[in-house]
């Protein structure tokens, strides 16, 4: 009988894609390649993580800019309508202090939002991180055996300009799509799941599946 895990390839072996890039662990990139200390919850003994996305961080730009558009422009619009002038000294400074918290309240969960909306993929399947809070957050995967198609989509000058779009994902699985969103570098995505796929094929040509 083959031992797969005797005859398994690295994905360098297989994938012009992963061939050039270099590993690293800077946890605050927005496409991080074949990191080393990432781990999920439901990543099996012998599966590799080899690609780690989230949106590319220029379209947190417009995100950011109306939140503190906000936080800078109500306090100002308040006080200009007459509204805060009619509050008593003490309340005045507890709408102060409420607003500094509400205000570093929303740009932390803005970045957490980012930071922990993660897409996946290893050598044996996609996995989809939804971030909601910190107490609930929803996990989907397929298998790479499963893809149908893969599906890359750029919208926009400013995609083109910073290059990321979304890729489109067609599974035969419990879950039929899957899309990542605004994540960089599209194209260079694309052709990884496809050499993931041609691999998996191999694998089975080849009777090195369990």
């Amino acid at each position: 009988m083959t031992d797969k895990k005797k005859i398994i390839r690295k994905v360098e072996d297989y994938s012009e894609v992963m061939r050039h890039e270099h590993s690293t662990n800077n946890f605050f990139k927005s496409f991080i390649a074949k990191p080393k200390n990432i781990k999920v919850d439901i990543q099996d003994k012998d599966e590799n993580i080899i690609l780690v996305l989230r949106q590319h961080l220029i379209t947190q730009v417009k995100d950011l800019v109306v939140l503190l558009a906000a936080i800078l422009i109500i306090p100002g619009l308040l006080s200009f309508s007459g509204f805060l002038s009619i509050l008593p000294n003490e309340f005045m400074s507890a709408f102060n202090i409420f607003w500094i918290v509400l205000s570093f309240g929303l740009m932390i969960q803005s970045f957490l939002m980012w930071f922990f909306n993660v897409y996946i993929v290893t050598d044996e399947r996609v996995i989809d991180v939804d971030f909601k809070s910190m107490i609930y957050r929803n996990i989907s995967s397929a298998k790479i055996e499963n893809i149908e198609d893969v599906t890359a989509k750029t919208t926009g000058p400013l995609a083109a300009i910073f290059d990321y779009g979304t890729i489109l994902i067609q599974t035969a699985g419990e879950k039929t799509q899957f899309e990542f969103d605004h994540v960089p570098q599209p194209a260079k995505i694309t052709k990884l799941i496809n050499e993931l796929i041609l691999e998996e094929e191999r694998e089975k040509i080849e009777g090195r599946t369990n």
